[in-house]
């Protein structure tokens, strides 16, 4: 297993310090404030941890209320809702210096058989022979702001190969649509829970972007604020995601300085397992005029 990896999944094995109340470290990934899919994914098998071992996570609903710091832990307040005959409800409260950065509610199901249909797979090329991001941030590691340029270029515990990637140095108006092939950086143990969590830690990665395609901007420019607002994903099959998945994006709106996104996950063989939904903040930065002492001084300079 890759080293990343492993990392990745000690980061996300929360410890129990008192009864429903889990400590789990933080990440620092080289952006502004915590990473979003981090806190998505360790709340997860927080709430996971306190239901019966049939039962598996068939939805969640996320959301970010505070910037996260990655210098500190985080604390997550597990309350037991309810604990039915199929359907178990709980809800996460993430702490972090006494304050509350995240609130999420959970469901779980017992597995049942029922009615099925599902929507297509889009025709797109399989991932061989698609380069991957950390290949694509390498190339143009120079460009890349140098708090970020680590985290961008290091081997990664999840591989990313996107089809027809856009150029985040010059991003040109575009349809506002993604799909990326992902799998983890090697093999996973047998546990689903842990393979939703790690999905739900992926699924945070980009999906905010797919609504500036449209207007061509991307957040390597530096003038725009992005963060993940809200975060609500569907779990309709069981999955694994050591082996390539496709994750599909699309944006249907943007309005009042927020992006709405959408999202769909198959398999490689065109099962849809999980739908993701995401609104996030893209706010333009409009750049403060320079005084006539500052352009003085640039002359001079």
């Amino acid at each position: 297993m890759a080293e990343a990896l492993e990392k990745l999944l000690a980061l996300l094995d929360i410890k129990e310090i008192e009864k429903n109340v889990y400590l789990g470290l933080s990440e620092d990934l080289g952006f502004r404030n915590l990473f979003g899919g981090q806190v998505l994914g360790q709340a997860l098998i927080a709430a996971g941890r306190t239901v019966q071992s049939d039962r598996l996570p068939h939805s969640l609903h996320g959301y970010f209320i505070r910037p996260g710091n990655s210098a500190d832990p985080l604390y997550y307040e597990v309350d037991l809702i309810r604990s039915g005959r199929s359907f178990s409800t709980r809800r996460v409260v993430a702490k972090q210096n006494g304050l509350a950065i995240f609130s999420m509610s959970a469901s779980f199901q017992t597995p049942e058989p029922g009615l099925e249909h599902q929507a297509r797979m889009p025709l797109v090329p399989g991932p061989e022979g698609l380069e991957s991001e950390e290949d694509r941030a390498r190339a143009v590691k120079d460009k890349i702001p140098e708090k970020s340029r680590e985290a961008f270029t290091r081997n990664r515990p999840i591989e990313f190969r996107e089809i027809n990637p856009m150029n985040p140095f010059k991003p040109v108006p575009a349809q506002a649509v993604k799909q990326i092939w992902i799998k983890t950086a090697g093999d996973l143990p047998d546990d689903p829970l842990v393979h939703r969590a790690l999905l739900a830690y992926t699924s945070d990665f980009g999906l905010a972007g797919t609504s500036l395609l449209p207007h061509g901007y991307s957040f390597m420019q530096g003038n725009i604020q992005m963060a993940s607002l809200d975060h609500a994903m569907w779990f309709h099959r069981d999955f694994r995601f050591d082996k390539w998945l496709l994750y599909t994006t699309e944006s249907s709106v943007s309005y009042g300085a927020r992006g709405f996104n959408q999202g769909k996950i198959f398999t490689r063989d065109g099962v849809l397992v999980v739908s993701v939904a995401q609104e996030g903040l893209m706010r333009k930065i409009e750049k403060r005029p320079k005084t006539g002492d500052e352009r003085a001084a640039e002359t001079k300079a």
